[in-house]
Parts: C-alpha cells; sequence; structure tokens
C-alpha cells in the first residue's frame, strides 16, 4: 500500500480510499506542532503507524517526540526541492538515514527505553529528541 502526504491528508492510493486527515497515523503524529501544509511527499508502506517528524526550514518539528517500545517515527522532508538535503543521525551513533532529498522519508522503530538526540550530519544546529518511554 502507498500513501501520500498532500495539504495535511493522507490518502491510501492502492484502494483508491481517501483517508481523513493523518488517520492512519497514531494519535501523537496529529498532535500540535504538525504542518503538512504543501508537503507532497510520497509514505512507503513502513511509514504506516509511524509518528511523524516534518522537516521544513531547517528544522525537526516536532522537535520532541515521545513514544511507547516498539513504535516507528518517520522523518519527512518538506522542503522545497532544491533545498540541501538533511539526515536524522543520533547523537550516539545508533541510527542514521542516508541524505534526504526534499520529498524523502526514513522510517525508524524504537525498541529500547530511553531519551535518543539526534541531529542533521550536514547541518549540526538542526536538532531533536525521540523519548521512548
Amino acid at each position: 500500500m502507498r500513501m501520500f502526504l498532500r495539504r495535511a491528508s493522507v490518502c491510501a492510493v492502492a484502494t483508491g480510499l481517501f483517508i481523513a486527515p493523518l488517520s492512519c497515523f497514531s494519535e501523537r503524529s496529529s498532535g500540535p506542532g504538525i504542518d503538512l501544509e504543501g508537503c507532497d511527499v510520497q509514505l512507503p508502506s513502513e511509514a504506516f503507524g509511524s509518528t511523524i517528524v516534518v522537516i521544513r526550514d531547517f528544522n525537526f518539528s516536532p522537535a520532541q517526540v515521545s513514544v511507547s517500545p516498539g513504535s516507528k517515527v518517520t522523518w519527512v522532508n518538506c522542503e522545497p526541492a532544491g533545498t540541501a538535503g538533511h539526515t536524522s543521525t543520533a547523537d550516539a551513533g545508533a541510527w542514521s538515514s542516508p541524505l534526504l532529498a526534499p520529498g524523502s522519508t526514513f522510517t525508524r522503530q524504537f525498541s529500547t527505553a530511553g531519551p535518543f538526540p539526534y541531529h542533521c550530519d550536514p547541518h549540526p544546529g538542526m536538532r531533536g529528541t525521540v523519548t521512548v518511554e
């Protein structure tokens, strides 16, 4: 199943069914601070059920997310075409995404409890934390 983010809506293309805004993501992904306006990104099936972190204006939004063990987080690069790519890289080395061009995504599942601060390798001022509790 392929999904698309476009103007804060999620569509399941395989079935042709329109799904209400962010309804196929966890309740944490649709909270305040998530702004998908103008973001036209195709989400892979592994992103289903993820908490979404939007990359826009050289920031992670929200910068702090809390998830339960076993949950997934998906970073979605909503920068305009032509903007430099970003990464999601754990400060302690637990993960490092490939360079995410605008329109790209990266999903990681978190099994271990604790705080996981991360940054963007090319732009170290971009910082966030995933807290697993």
